[in-house]
């Protein structure tokens, strides 16, 4: 099998507090390198202290989630000296999500407004430094296209990134695309067919693997927390919606996680 890198992990999360250690060591043993995404600070550190824990195939991006815009602060210095560590890789997860507006105290006119201020706050960090972006998006694409191509037009530049978790349609994948980002797919795409048409349409050049474990574990390990090692059934379900083997998938997405987030 060839190396998988799995673009969106959180074993510094939480749930791996018992175990983190066992999970990666066994992932790297199975040919699996793995991105470890922040949502807040402290993910974030932590994020990075087993990227330097460990001397390869574990990396760190850095970033404050929209769900915590009202909870925590974005202090651009502090996020800085994070993301500029060795093996962080990524400004993220960031973007915006109205799927959860509900759950944050606040007007929705409010939040969505404090959401925008957050994630430009955020691309200027990842403007500063260069680094590409991973983008949270729920219910929100229209919104968050708009304000990337703006972005990118007024500063003459597009940093890219993947958008993870993909959860729009093909044309809106499509636009992505045409602004330099990827497009990221998990465990959902195992137990759901809602996404067979933006895997059809889009180029296996331009598509990520991720698990976004502990969360949405792939079908056969679905209602178990999900780990690295189950993102090769991420790229198997894509090989056979895309009718390719899955020797395919793994060696191209591979290339592609190494180019857009400059692994070595």
């Amino acid at each position: 099998m060839n190396l998988i890198i799995d673009t969106h992990a959180h074993i510094n999360f939480k749930d791996y507090k018992d175990d983190s250690d066992e999970v990666l060591k066994r992932s790297l043993k199975n040919g699996v390198w793995l991105i470890n995404v922040g949502a807040e600070w402290d993910t974030s550190k932590r994020a990075v202290e087993y990227s330097e824990k460990y001397p390869e195939g574990v990396f760190s991006a850095v970033g404050l989630h929209p769900f915590h815009v009202k909870d925590q602060e974005f202090v651009y210095e502090k996020y800085k000296e994070l993301v500029l560590k060795e093996k962080t890789v990524a400004v993220g997860e960031i973007g915006l999500d109205y799927y959860h507006l509900k759950d944050i105290k606040g007007e929705p006119e409010q939040i969505k407004n404090l959401q925008k201020q957050l994630f430009l706050k955020q691309l200027d960090l990842a403007e500063e430094l260069q680094k590409p972006l991973i983008i949270h998006c729920r219910e929100a694409h229209e919104d968050l296209l708009e304000i990337l191509n703006s972005y990118f037009l007024i500063h003459n530049s597009k940093f890219g990134g993947v958008v993870h978790s993909f959860s729009g349609n093909y044309k809106q994948a499509r636009e992505y695309r045409q602004l330099g980002f990827k497009i990221a797919f998990n465990g959902i795409i195992t137990f759901a067919r809602d996404y067979d048409k933006v895997i059809l349409d889009t180029p296996l050049e331009d598509i990520l693997l991720e698990t976004d474990c502990p969360y949405l574990a792939p079908v056969p390990y679905r209602g178990q927390r999900n780990e690295p090692l189950y993102v090769v059934e991420v790229a198997k379900k894509i090989a056979e919606i895309k009718n390719l083997t899955t020797e395919e998938v793994t060696k191209r997405t591979t290339l592609n996680a190494k180019e857009v987030f400059r692994l070595d």
